[in-house]
């Protein structure tokens, strides 16, 4: 009898866990249900509609975020270099190439929550497209550190884990045949300092 009785909390207790760990798992990864990438980016165009799936409906309601909906625009997330390295506050990246049409895009580097590192300096934390410097064929080249940079520069400071947010508002990549011909900048490693 005690025995059935300790099997049975038991198998609730890992049941419970096991189950509770998937969770955290799906509302913390940047690859899931309803996710599409490209290059090092990922997206979820569902997100803001009625469609979107309930472990992005959960991240939204969890994080507090303002879900842009398909007509207003599309954020990517990325989280690991062009050498599948995961960012680091503590390294120095070149963000380059090509942005994809839109009225107005932004880029930060962003905590665990996926909000902006604050860097504690007069400088701005995040760039956007009305701002940047272009070179001759029309793409942008941004250099992200703590050590002040030429052209582009995107100041971040810390040790850890951190991510880059690229939000393009009134695109047209937004809808769903957008998406098959989209690129989308690449994130090179330019080194790191202890």
């Amino acid at each position: 009898m005690l025995r059935n009785a300790f099997l049975t909390l038991l198998s609730l207790a890992m049941a419970i866990g096991l189950g509770g760990g998937s969770v955290w798992y799906a509302l913390n990864a940047q690859d899931g249900v309803g996710a599409i990438r490209i290059g090092q980016w990922t997206a979820f165009p569902e997100i803001g509609t009625q469609a979107a799936d309930p472990y992005s409906k959960a991240r939204v309601a969890r994080e507090g975020v303002l879900a842009l909906g398909r007509a207003e625009g599309l954020s990517f997330v990325a989280e690991r270099d062009e050498a599948g390295e995961p960012l680091k506050r503590e390294c120095a990246y070149t963000i380059e190439g090509g942005y994809p049409t839109a009225r107005f895009w932004t880029l930060y580097a962003a905590d665990h929550s996926l909000g902006v590192i604050g860097t504690g300096k007069a400088r701005q934390a995040a760039l956007q497209s009305y701002e940047v410097l272009r070179q001759p064929d029309n793409s942008v080249v941004i250099s992200v550190g703590d050590r002040p940079a030429p052209g582009n520069w995107l100041l971040t400071n810390g040790f850890g884990k951190m991510y880059f947010v690229l939000t393009f508002y009134d695109t047209p990549i937004a809808s769903s045949t957008g998406l098959s011909d989209v690129t989308l900048p690449r994130i090179l490693k330019a080194g790191c300092h202890a």
